[in-house]
């Protein structure tokens, strides 16, 4: 698998990545199994799959400790990770985020320890505060960044002005946003990202499902999805309706919809890296199916059409 240069980094990854809030990250879904999501980390890695994405918030450090406990079985130069900080609780225990200098140099340190590895390859800043200069917080990273202790710096659900403000410096290598089909309102960011030569990584590129074509207007939910506005009602019907013109295209290809969904993202400008995610092993490997879709320009246009800019 040709590898992706993440920014003005040095780190080169694969274009399929694998998302691994589902490995350890147990209060985000019920009853994981960590010996899958450990075996899910293998089966990426063996396949080409390199960057492995992950943040403390994944089971609150378990997700980077299965990582650290899985990637010794491999040479370093097999795989790249990728982890975010910014969470933490108060003495309420409530959940809290910090941009402080000194409190993400901490965050790295803690990374390093969980992951039982010498350097990270991409830290991001995983939300933003409402205090720290955005500069500021970046000149950290900076300052891990020229002791080898991490790779590539990014930022996550950043506005486009806490961006510009992070990378006054030059110092951005990767900005992670939500962006799907039916939410892509982050697009105006695209120009900028391309400028200043930034990869633009989306996350929740499928909507919890939704955008792969296997749910019908009678799928139940019971979790977060039962929550979003997107899996209720008319929307509910109005989407699958949407996602059912995929269908053609996907044919057409001889894949599945999320295949034609994941390789439509790879078009966009800076857009070189997507994330799905993985409870299974084999499904790292369906993943992959999407570097051999190669839409032409009416099958583009055509998903502009079913789907707006905007459309929100």
């Amino acid at each position: 698998m040709k590898k992706v240069q993440l920014g003005k980094s040095e780190v080169e990854a694969s274009p399929i990545a694998l998302g691994t809030n589902a490995v350890g990250g147990h209060n985000l879904y019920n009853n994981l199994d960590e010996e899958q999501g450990k075996e899910v980390v293998r089966k990426a890695i063996k396949n080409g799959v390199s960057l492995l994405d992950t943040a403390y918030i994944y089971g609150l450090g378990r997700s980077e400790e299965l990582i650290g406990e899985t990637v010794k079985e491999f040479s370093r130069d097999e795989y790249q990770i990728a982890t975010k900080g910014a969470h933490y609780f108060d003495e309420n225990k409530e959940e809290q985020i910090s941009n402080k200098p000194e409190f993400l140099k901490e965050q790295v340190e803690q990374s390093l320890k969980r992951l039982q590895v010498d350097y990270i390859d991409l830290f991001y800043i995983h939300f933003p505060d409402d205090e720290t200069p955005k500069d500021e917080a970046v000149a950290a990273l900076k300052e891990l960044k020229d002791q080898g202790k991490i790779k590539a710096i990014g930022v996550s659900n950043f506005s486009l002005e806490q961006l510009k403000e992070a990378n006054k410096d030059g110092y951005v290598d990767v900005v992670q946003l939500e962006y799907n089909l039916l939410n892509r309102e982050n697009e105006h960011i695209f120009e900028y990202t391309s400028e200043n030569n930034i990869t633009f990584i989306p996350y929740f590129p499928l909507v919890s499902g939704l955008l792969a074509g296997k749910y019908t207007e009678n799928s139940q939910f019971d979790d977060l999805r039962a929550e979003n506005p997107e899996f209720q009602g008319d929307k509910f019907k109005e989407n699958l309706k949407k996602v059912d013109e995929l269908r053609t295209i996907a044919d057409n290809h001889g894949v599945e919809v999320a295949h034609v969904v994941l390789a439509f993202y790879l078009t966009q400008p800076s857009l070189d890296v997507i994330i799905p995610g993985a409870k299974k092993p084999e499904q790292v490997i369906d993943n992959l199916t999407t570097l051999d879709v190669k839409l032409t320009e009416s099958e583009i246009e055509k998903i502009n059409q079913i789907f707006p800019v905007n459309n929100n």
